[in-house]
């Protein structure tokens, strides 16, 4: 609550460092500094060399909104509390966001965080399932910071991910940070943006055959 005080006073005062400064404590707060994994969880996530709960960033968020439509379904594939698709489904209503987690207490907390955001719920899917063997989803926006290493068993869902992206006959649109999908999607994607950090990924609809 003090946290969310500070951000309301920042609001409405005249100082952009401050407002920055606490949006900024605010996010990382609410996108948790450490995911709450079970023995069980954590065993699957460093089995997989996944990347446990990192903020992303407020960039993705900025920069995914140019393509968010009434119609879009979005998805965050490793998404902990969802925090990035639900700030983006608060700033872009979309049709629904996917949201997919290892994580039962990441999810659960994702869930109150919806409520709070005054998400309506049929606006965000939860799914609480291991990615290496999760149904991908069909998304015509995709967010995912390095979900799980680019090799050995992680190389296999980069693989697994980028053929079902490379299926779909609908635009797609990838935000990916810490990027480890170069080398797996083929030419039909391109790189729209990239600064080290950030990269982003279009494909164009295939029109039906």
């Amino acid at each position: 609550p003090s946290l969310h005080r500070r951000f309301v006073s920042a609001v409405h005062g005249d100082d952009p460092e401050a407002l920055e400064e606490s949006f900024l404590e605010l996010y990382a707060h609410l996108h948790l500094h450490e995911a709450p994994y079970t023995s069980d969880e954590r065993r699957s996530m460093d089995a997989a060399g996944g990347y446990w709960c990192h903020a992303g960033g407020i960039s993705p968020v900025v920069r995914a909104g140019r393509w968010v439509r009434p119609a879009t379904v979005s998805a965050d594939l490793g998404a902990g509390n969802g925090l990035q698709l639900l700030l983006l489904q608060r700033l872009h209503p979309h049709r629904l966001s996917v949201q997919v987690e290892i994580s039962s207490g990441a999810v659960g907390m994702g869930r109150r965080l919806q409520e709070w955001l005054a998400i309506p719920a049929e606006r965000g899917r939860w799914g609480v399932t291991d990615l290496m063997s999760a149904d991908l989803p069909d998304a015509d926006l995709l967010y995912l910071y390095r979900p799980v290493r680019p090799d050995g068993r992680g190389a296999d869902f980069y693989r697994r991910l980028a053929g079902h992206l490379q299926r779909r006959r609908d635009e797609t649109v990838i935000l990916s940070i810490a990027d480890c999908l170069a080398g797996f999607l083929d030419d039909s994607f391109g790189e729209i943006y990239g600064d080290g950090h950030l990269t982003c990924y279009r494909r164009p609809g295939v029109e039906p055959a």
